[in-house]
């Protein structure tokens, strides 16, 4: 049962970890910065970091590059409490990612880089040797699918995850810069997302699983009564829809100033689960997400920028919000 399985609060998260530089203070162009502030990133780090703010535990499956970024990675997990025994090193040309966003909403600029990414060495033996027994749930985003060999070992790890009774939880996060095409794409994550019990996405991601921008809803709809329990298509400022035994639930968002766009998928989906492996109404986990999403755009920096169970309470408290979906 997804309850009992999410209960546990220990979650198996593969994916990357990273580096993320944003020009200092806020609001500083990257063309013009002096300083920089650094902090731990990827996707399936901050998810990770995300849930053991909220007394879960966390266990990441990934590759770090054997140099100085790599070395930076793993102290990082270590401070944020996420276990790294699965996290591997890898040498020769592989190199960890290396983001560099800008604490700003207008003009906002991002450059990442993933040229001979270190977590797309990800192979079939780091996932086989995974203790998958010891854990609740296992989540990932879309971004291992990119590149083999990591694309075969996530699939790999999602049938070892079945067999041993662990519910699969896919966030879509479709980058297309990591692709070779959007026809791949398209057709991978959609196998991935087949595969899975928990979905989240946003319209534009469904909508391009779907093939047709137009078709993003059906496509989520279409998941949930096929073959996910529970499928999240979110709307940008609009809230977002969640589908669930056969019943589609309309949530709005908690309006903040933000310093930036990023982080906020990665953080509503730390808080969703959270607030789903507390026992949590699914509406109500459905909100603390997207309280926690709000909060992370409103502060720099994404992992540091993650609430902890008594920053969200006040949050919650202090918050005129939700809008009316």
């Amino acid at each position: 049962m997804l309850q009992e399985a999410l209960a546990k609060r220990k979650f198996l998260v593969i994916g990357r970890v990273g580096m993320d530089l944003s020009p200092d203070p806020a609001n500083t162009r990257t063309r013009d910065a002096e300083t920089m502030m650094v902090a731990m990133g990827g996707s399936s780090a901050n998810i990770a970091a995300g849930l053991y703010k909220f007394g879960c535990d966390a266990s990441l499956v990934t590759c770090v590059s054997d140099d100085a970024i790599g070395w930076y990675c793993e102290t990082q997990l270590d401070q944020y409490g996420v276990d790294r025994r699965y996290v591997k090193r890898v040498r020769g040309e592989y190199r960890t990612s290396l983001a560099v966003y800008e604490t700003r909403v207008d003009d906002h600029q991002s450059v990442i880089y993933r040229n001979n990414a270190a977590d797309f060495q990800m192979s079939l033996e780091d996932v086989e040797a995974v203790d998958y027994s010891a854990f609740g749930a296992l989540i990932t985003a879309g971004t291992v699918f990119a590149a083999e060999p990591s694309r075969s070992a996530t699939f790999r790890a999602f049938e070892l995850a079945k067999a041993a009774g662990l519910p699969i939880i896919f966030d879509v996060d479709y980058r297309p810069y990591s692709w070779p095409s959007p026809d791949v794409a398209a057709d991978v994550l959609s196998r991935a997302g087949a595969m899975s019990d928990i979905i989240v996405g946003n319209d534009e991601e469904f909508g391009f699983m779907a093939g047709d921008a137009d078709k993003g809803l059906g496509k989520a709809r279409d998941l949930a009564q096929n073959s996910a329990q529970i499928v999240v298509y979110k709307m940008g400022p609009l809230g977002a829809i969640t589908f669930a035994d056969g019943a589609e639930i309309k949530t709005g968002i908690y309006p903040v100033e933000a310093v930036k766009p990023t982080g906020a998928g990665d953080s509503f989906m730390a808080g969703f689960l959270a607030g789903l492996s507390e026992g949590r109404p699914l509406k109500d986990a459905i909100l603390r997400g997207s309280a926690c999403a709000s909060i992370v755009v409103s502060k720099p920096g994404c992992a540091p920028a993650m609430p902890n169970a008594a920053q969200l309470e006040e949050f919650l408290k202090t918050h005129p919000g939700p809008t009316e979906a």
